[in-house]
């Protein structure tokens, strides 16, 4: 059986689009996204937390659809479209969900709220009236040590219902 040699060092080119802008990089093989996009890019807005996918505090867009940047290989998104927690705001106005969140108190220390925004952003693409159950589901896989989930479960369905035009369950209890 002939032998393989490949070194840890290879390089592997990638062009890909970055929160709208084009990318053209030269990566390590073994370089996680989560690292390339902190480290190489300083887009210190993705969060390294537990480093093995259980957390979401890494969690990007790719392509669309929320991921976990610590179990993709930079290499992997040669040919794609990257959204970081940077790119949802690029005009410099945050997103419906961004207000919405700090409205209904869905932040508190911050860490796990980009990867958490970015769940949620693909959510409501996907799902423009999603019930608590189903805002419940697609947390999941973000942690938070300050405990906001009720309030981000608020903010996305007072976003719900203003795009079906009932009132919120904030705003009935008011």
């Amino acid at each position: 059986m002939p032998q393989i040699e490949m070194s840890l060092e290879q390089e592997i080119a990638i062009a890909a689009t970055l929160n709208g802008q084009p990318l053209h990089a030269s990566v390590p093989a073994h370089l996680l996204l989560v690292d390339f996009l902190r480290d190489t890019l300083s887009l210190t807005g993705t969060k390294v937390g537990c480093e093995t996918g259980q957390c979401g505090a890494c969690t990007v867009l790719l392509d669309g659809v929320s991921v976990k940047g610590c179990t993709v290989l930079a290499a992997q998104i040669d040919g794609s479209e990257v959204v970081t927690i940077e790119g949802l705001a690029l005009t410099g106005v945050m997103t419906p969900l961004q207000n919405a969140m700090s409205e209904f108190h869905g932040v508190q220390c911050g860490f796990c709220t980009p990867g958490m925004v970015l769940s949620l952003t693909d959510l409501l693409r996907r799902d423009p009236s999603p019930d608590k159950q189903e805002i419940r589901r697609w947390m999941d896989g973000n942690l938070c040590r300050c405990g906001v989930y009720q309030n981000a479960v608020r903010a996305v369905l007072s976003l719900a219902e203003k795009s079906s035009g009932e009132k919120s369950p904030a705003e009935k209890a008011e």
